[in-house]
């Protein structure tokens, strides 16, 4: 089952663990929190958002703001995947996707005509418990940049 989830209302909560052996649990988070859905570690297209969001993490750590990224691969992919691009925040692994389906963001894909289940690429910043705003179906170039924007203009 796949729900919808809609700015101005409370995100779905969640539990996963991550990197550096966490266990994250978005009920604890009080500050604004980025979540970016990826397919897949060390891909071109998820490199390139993990490295552009890894660019600009000290930015948005300097206004309050924590970033995870959140895809079904293992714990030990995301711990290769970190130390490969020194990827400074936290990868939380969702093997069930449980939480990409409560986001809306597990659904048909096409790649070169095969239709087939996977993760719609999707960033999701939070405040103080709400969708704030929602990208779906991200292009991943100048995109960390530009959720940036947003989260510094809605302080």
């Amino acid at each position: 089952m796949t729900m919808k989830i809609k700015e101005n209302k409370k995100a779905p909560l969640f539990k996963l663990f991550g990197t550096r052996n966490t266990r994250f649990d978005l009920k604890k988070i009080k500050s604004k929190l980025v979540v970016y859905f990826y397919p897949k570690d060390d891909t071109p297209g998820c490199t390139l958002e993990t490295k552009d969001f890894s660019k600009f993490y000290k930015k948005f750590k300097k206004i309050k703001c924590e970033v995870i990224g959140i895809s079904k691969d293992s714990i030990e992919s995301h711990e290769k995947f970190k130390k490969k691009y020194k990827v400074p925040f936290e990868l939380l692994s969702d093997p069930n996707v449980k939480s990409q389906k409560k986001y809306g963001v597990w659904g048909m894909k096409s790649f070169m005509g095969k239709k087939f289940l996977g993760t719609i690429r999707t960033t999701i910043f939070i405040d103080k418990g709400k969708v704030k705003k929602i990208w779906s179906n991200v292009r991943v170039k100048d995109h960390a940049k530009e959720v940036f924007k947003f989260v510094c203009s809605n302080k």
